[in-house]
């Protein structure tokens, strides 16, 4: 049984609408995209044997043969294109669909045959596969039944009751590695207390997200300690679109009132790297060389006079199903803002992913490891292109016409160009506050074998068909 952070009454088994890491755990194992990041961050086969372009505007998607779904129907270029209609639908696009909802061209687009798609694209777009590999595309049949969901994953559905306990059982048809264990269960905890108890007291066996200051006490106890180095992130997040944060100059004092050293040592226990404001340090194009932001007090202080904002009061919301020890990272960054005059109330809701989310004024986050265009897509673009999960409603088209720009350029010097000069304006103006990247730090019991470190998601990419107990 796996140990899951977060979940509750709003829990899915969509595979192309996972929030929590609960939900993300379940689609890893019931679905499969066409292609996969590994754990080493590189893009291999899945579903698809090759994704291929010569001119990145008509890609040919070439079906792996011989898989089958779990009711024993054979996965046809039908399946996918039917998949990617629906989680990248124009009207409507899901949690991996938004730039793809952009770029396909769906009329010329077409299945040529049963192992053959073609993607017609209205714009060049030169790393079409890195959108396809994500965990968000999971490939589902033409009939498909959320109430009855059928996937190609190494487990199938056998029952699902939201923020509790969801069970699957091994495919034995599975066209990878079959799974060693007969059944699958994930058990959510919305309280690390209890997910930590539940590891001790072999209730699970493995659990995502370990609190970093227990780190110590699984180890003592016998029990085991996955760590990876990635790009997951945790940021605080301020609405651009509202008061006070619609002030560049208050933007920019909240970031520097943040100690990022201290967020690492106190709320990660010394498992994290700095950050700079900017994400995907994964990215060959990450932006290295802009000056690192460092706390300076005073200069907030003058930002936050220039602005109007002495004495300023936010109201900060986190959860305890938030990964990456949210809570704790609200509750010390409340003691750093006092240097500067800034009252920050913190209030907790859990779950935190809920109708709200999305909407609070100043608010955390967390998000695994992507590259800088898919992630700057589905985090900075407007909802009505491509902007999924926009916590902090930013909307600035010289940056999104950089993206759009390095998205289709072939070459890649060029692209880590137009990248650099994105990233500036985000550091310059963004409404995410980036204080470090966590490593990934899972636990387990004593008697589990075969997880590997994952720089893309927890436990390895939650590859429970590779685990023995």
């Amino acid at each position: 049984m796996h140990g899951a952070t977060g979940g509750g009454s709003k829990d899915t088994l969509d595979p192309h609408a996972p929030v929590t890491s609960a939900d993300i755990s379940r689609v890893n194992n019931l679905y499969e995209p066409l292609l996969f990041w590994n754990n080493d961050y590189q893009i291999e086969p899945a579903l698809a044997e090759s994704v291929e372009s010569k001119d990145s505007v008509t890609w040919t998607v070439k079906m792996r043969p011989g898989v089958t779904f779990h009711n024993g129907k054979t996965v046809t270029a039908d399946d996918a294109w039917f998949s990617i209609k629906r989680f990248a639908d124009p009207k409507a696009p899901l949690s991996g669909g938004g730039q793809l909802s952009q770029i396909i061209d769906f009329q010329s687009s077409k299945v040529v045959d049963e192992t053959t798609l073609q993607l017609v694209l209205n714009t060049p777009y030169a790393i079409l596969d890195s959108l396809l590999a994500e965990y968000t595309t999971g490939i589902i049949p033409t009939d498909f039944d959320l109430a009855k969901p059928v996937g190609t994953g190494a487990f199938a559905y056998k029952s699902f009751e939201p923020g509790k306990t969801s069970s699957f059982t091994k495919y034995a048809d599975y066209w990878g590695d079959a799974a060693f264990v007969d059944e699958l269960q994930i058990q959510d905890f919305d309280n690390d207390n209890a997910k930590v108890n539940a590891l001790q007291a072999g209730q699970v066996q493995t659990i995502d997200n370990l609190p970093y200051n227990l780190v110590d006490t699984i180890k003592g106890a016998g029990g085991g300690v996955l760590v990876a180095e990635g790009g997951q992130w945790v940021p605080f997040t301020m609405r651009v679109d509202q008061a006070p944060f619609n002030d560049v100059k208050v933007r920019q004092a909240m970031r520097l009132i943040v100690d990022r050293q201290a967020m690492i040592d106190q709320v990660l226990s010394g498992y994290g790297s700095l950050g700079n404001d900017l994400y995907a340090p994964l990215d060959p194009a990450y932006a290295s060389d802009l000056p690192q932001r460092e706390q300076d007090i005073d200069q907030a202080k003058s930002l936050l006079s220039q602005a109007g904002q002495e004495g300023l009061q936010v109201e900060l919301f986190t959860g305890d199903d938030i990964p990456g020890n949210a809570p704790a990272a609200a509750n010390l960054f409340v003691e750093q803002a006092k240097k500067a005059g800034v009252e920050v109330k913190v209030t907790k809701k859990t779950p935190f992913y809920d109708d709200n989310y999305l909407s609070y004024t100043f608010a955390q986050d967390f998000w695994n490891t992507r590259n800088y265009i898919p992630q700057a897509v589905v985090g900075t673009f407007p909802p009505d292109q491509g902007g999924t999960y926009n916590e902090t409603h930013w909307d600035n088209a010289d940056h999104r016409d950089l993206v759009n720009a390095a998205a289709k350029e072939l070459d890649e010097a060029k692209r880590s160009d137009l990248l650099h000069q994105a990233q500036e304006i985000e550091y310059n103006e963004g409404g995410l506050i980036i204080w470090g990247f966590r490593q990934q730090v899972d636990g387990y019991g004593a008697n589990v074998q075969g997880l590997e470190p994952s720089k893309y998601l927890p436990l390895g990419n939650y590859k429970f068909n590779k685990v023995s107990v």
